[in-house]
């Protein structure tokens, strides 16, 4: 990656102009979009291109604040688009759920644990897991047993994605941290006493495999115990200097990756932190948001993110600013997400009608109506709708007594559920 030039910011003529790039309005869309050299070169309207990067970087420098970890100093900035993203995050993913998300109380437990299994399915398909959302979906629902590695990243990210939301109003500590390792990286490292366990060397680097080359060397593995330190209790208090809980959750993010503390499954981990220190500070929204989505579908913005970051003298703007991109486009498909699910209940009401038919019972019907390939299993029921074994079975034998569904014998003990051959007759006599 090009590096910028060096340049020296505190002269009267960068004040200046500074200041007119600011007046003009220049500054301000290259700040929010946190622009690095490689692209301001291009997209500043200034004669001097050098002079235009050292007068946005005066104005970095004046907004920023400074932290430090280890022995390692990091900037932050506040820009307009930054200050913007945190009032809507304020408004929308605290308080209460009766914001204007739209969730109701009533679906609260549907839309988590649907959330729950796309973020643990899009943050292990970013670090390798093969298998296809429809697999994964099918496995967690149906509890089934993961045939093969893609499908054990899976699970364990979504029995890792429960445990943290069991824990989220805990403090971090190493042995949590480490725990939080070993489950989302059980029986995927190649060697087994990684799992749950720091990195006890130095080889380890992470590279840009298209181009075959070194773009990140962690800290040393004797630095690690200073800098995990650090981090916790960055996690755990308040900073001297107030930092947003939404930039400390990004900075959180960033530095797991940055210091790479594992062999293997640092992505994930960072990931997993992020969320529980989201719903620790009362983002109770960020359990509905699957951020690896967004992440895995801009993954050549997310790894420019970092490099930027380390290669512009560890300013966290960059990173910053991309994620609270991906938070605003995870938040908007939430609601895309939200208002389609609503639409199907509504569609699914007529079923309601029938006598002997539950909102549940309703709503299998209008999944087999649109899907009338579509397998049922008790355990699929429970844990989609979160009642009990019991309730779920009822619910599929009662489908089975108005018509609706047939019962497959699988062996002596397991019963699936398909679509009836009267399903269509019954569906369309309904008014």
């Amino acid at each position: 990656m090009e590096k910028a030039p060096i340049i020296n910011v505190n002269t009267p003529e960068i004040l200046t102009l500074s200041v007119q790039m600011q007046t003009s309005g220049e500054l301000s869309s290259i700040q929010d979009e946190y622009l690095y050299w490689d692209k301001v070169k291009y997209k500043s309207k200034q004669e001097d291109k050098i002079n235009a990067w050292a007068a946005i970087k005066l104005q970095r420098l004046i907004n920023s604040k400074f932290i430090q970890f280890g022995q390692y100093n990091f900037s932050y900035p506040t820009t307009d688009f930054i200050q913007r993203a945190l009032h809507q995050f304020d408004l929308h993913a605290g308080g209460t759920l009766t914001s204007n998300i739209g969730i109701a109380e009533t679906d609260k437990s549907k839309f988590m644990i649907s959330s729950i299994i796309e973020e643990s399915i899009n943050s292990s398909q970013m670090e390798g897991a093969s298998t296809t959302r429809k697999k994964a979906k099918e496995m967690i629902q149906k509890a089934k047993k993961p045939q093969n590695h893609s499908e054990l990243m899976i699970m364990n990210n979504y029995i890792t994605m429960q445990h943290i939301v069991k824990i989220k109003n805990e403090d971090l500590s190493v042995e949590k941290l480490l725990e939080i390792h070993r489950l989302i990286s059980k029986g995927t490292l190649e060697d087994v006493q990684d799992e749950g366990c720091f990195r006890s060397n130095d080889d380890i680097f992470v590279a840009n495999v298209m181009k075959g080359e070194v773009v990140h060397q962690p800290p040393k593995q004797a630095e690690l115990k200073d800098l995990i330190n650090d981090l916790i209790d960055f996690f755990n208090t308040d900073t001297k200097d107030f930092i947003h809980p939404v930039i400390k959750g990004c900075i959180i993010h960033f530095m797991i990756g940055w210091i790479h503390p594992f062999a293997d499954g640092n992505g994930r981990t960072a990931r997993a932190l992020f969320y529980w220190y989201m719903l620790k500070n009362g983002y109770w929204l960020t359990e509905y948001l699957s951020i690896s989505k967004v992440i895995k579908e801009t993954k050549v913005q997310y790894e420019k993110a970092y490099l930027y970051t380390e290669i512009d003298g560890n300013d966290l703007g960059y990173f910053i600013t991309y994620h609270l991109k991906t938070m605003i486009k995870a938040y908007d498909d939430l609601k895309a997400y939200i208002n389609k699910k609503q639409n199907e209940v509504i569609q699914a009401a007529k079923f309601i009608k029938l006598d002997g038919v539950n909102d549940r019972m309703a709503q299998i019907i209008k999944i087999i109506n649109d899907d009338p390939d579509r397998v049922f299993n008790s355990k699929e029921v429970e844990n989609r709708f979160k009642i009990s074994n019991f309730t779920a079975r009822q619910d599929l034998k009662a489908l089975v007594s108005l018509g609706f569904m047939q019962e497959i014998h699988v062996n002596k003990k397991k019963i699936n559920y398909i679509k009836s051959e009267q399903f269509d007759k019954l569906v369309k006599a309904i008014k």
